[in-house]
C-alpha cells in the first residue's frame, strides 16, 4: 500500500532486462507517434520535464547540460576557430544551443530525421533550446543524416552527433558503422572534429562503447573517449572526439577557460578547464575494456543493441 505522501504514477527507464530506474511523474505532457518512433514528454517530480523516443530517456530538464555541454564543448573548444558546425539529430535544440554560444560560429546546419520531435521540442522544451531555432545562423532540415553528408557540398570545421542509440528496428543504427565515420571525415576540413555520443560505460552494458571507440580508430588518427555521469541516466555515459590533426589532452585547463572566456556567450553550468581533465580521465576498467576490444562495425553487420524496454 502506498503512503499518502508517495507517488502513484511512475514511468520506467529499463537498463536491461533485470535493472529498471523509476521516476515519478506529476503528468504526460505530450504522447504520440510519428512515421519514426514513439515520442513521449513528461513532468518527472525531480527531474522536470523529460523526452522519451521509443521509451528510451533522452535527457531532463534538470541536467541536460551536463550531456550537451558534455557532447558539445570539448570540440568547439579544440577547434582553432570553429565556423561551420553540422549536427545530425538533436531534436530537442539543446546540442544546438551550445553551438550557437560559440561567436566565431556562423552557420549551424542542423539535420532531424523526424520533424515531429523538433515540433515537440519547439513547442514543449523551451529551455532546452532557448530560442536556438530562431537564431539567424541556424539551418534546418528534416531527414536521414547520412543522406543529408553523401549530397551536401560543404565541409564543416566540427560535426556533432547526437542521435538515438543503435537500437535493433531504430532509426540510428546506420549512423554508427565505419563506412558512415568514413563519409564524416570527408565532410571535415583538415582541422575538423567529429564528437558523438556512444551509449552507457556502465560496467554492465560497456559493448556499444567499446565497439564505437575501435570503430572511429579504424578511420580517424586520433580518438578520444571521454565520460561523465549525467544524474537522469543514473550513470557514466560515455562520448567520443574524433581528429585527424588535434588533441584535446594537450589543452591545460587555463587555455581551456582563456578560450570558454574569449569565444562563449554566457555562462557555462558544466564544462570549464578543470571538468575537461576529469571528462578525459576514464575509469581503469573503462580503459581497459577499450584496449582490448577488435570488432569494427561495419554496414553489412551493424551494431544493434536489443532494448528490453516497454511501453507501460
Amino acid at each position: 500500500m502506498l503512503k499518502k505522501d508517495t507517488p502513484s504514477r511512475w514511468i520506467y527507464d529499463y537498463f536491461n532486462q533485470f535493472e529498471i530506474h523509476k521516476h515519478a511523474i506529476k503528468g504526460t505532457i505530450f504522447h504520440g507517434e510519428s512515421e519514426f518512433q514513439e515520442i513521449v514528454v513528461a513532468e518527472t517530480e525531480c527531474f522536470g520535464r523529460c523526452l522519451i523516443l521509443d521509451n528510451e530517456f533522452q535527457s531532463s530538464e534538470f541536467d541536460e547540460y551536463i550531456y550537451h555541454e558534455s557532447l558539445v564543448q570539448p570540440a568547439l573548444i579544440l577547434h582553432p576557430d570553429p565556423t561551420k558546425v553540422a549536427i545530425i539529430g538533436g531534436g530537442e535544440g539543446a546540442a544546438l544551443r551550445e553551438v550557437l554560444r560559440h561567436q566565431s560560429v556562423n552557420k549551424a546546419m542542423m539535420v532531424d530525421l523526424d520533424e515531429k520531435v523538433v515540433e515537440c521540442s519547439m513547442k514543449y522544451l523551451p529551455s532546452f533550446h532557448k530560442g536556438s531555432y530562431s537564431d539567424e545562423r541556424t539551418v534546418l532540415s528534416f531527414g536521414d543524416g547520412r543522406k543529408f553528408l553523401e549530397d551536401c557540398g560543404e565541409k564543416f570545421d566540427v560535426i556533432i552527433m547526437d542521435v538515438t542509440c543503435p537500437l535493433e528496428g531504430g532509426p540510428s543504427y546506420k549512423l554508427f558503422t565505419k563506412e558512415f565515420y568514413e563519409l564524416v571525415k570527408r565532410r571535415l576540413t583538415p582541422q575538423g572534429v567529429f564528437a558523438i555520443q556512444a551509449s552507457t560505460t556502465s560496467p554492465a552494458a560497456l559493448y556499444t562503447y567499446s565497439v564505437l571507440n575501435r570503430t572511429l580508430q579504424e578511420v580517424f588518427a586520433h580518438v578520444f573517449p571521454y565520460a561523465a555521469h549525467i544524474p537522469f541516466f543514473a550513470m557514466l555515459w560515455g562520448f567520443n572526439l574524433a581528429t585527424d590533426n588535434l588533441d584535446p589532452t594537450l589543452l591545460n585547463r587555463d587555455e581551456i577557460d582563456q578560450r570558454i572566456a574569449e569565444r562563449v556567450k554566457g555562462d557555462l553550468s558544466f564544462y570549464d578547464g578543470t571538468t575537461h581533465q576529469a571528462l578525459f580521465n576514464l575509469p581503469k576498467y573503462v580503459r581497459k575494456e577499450l584496449s582490448r576490444q577488435t570488432h569494427i562495425n561495419f554496414d553489412n553487420s551493424p551494431l544493434m543493441e536489443k532494448y528490453p524496454g516497454r511501453s507501460e
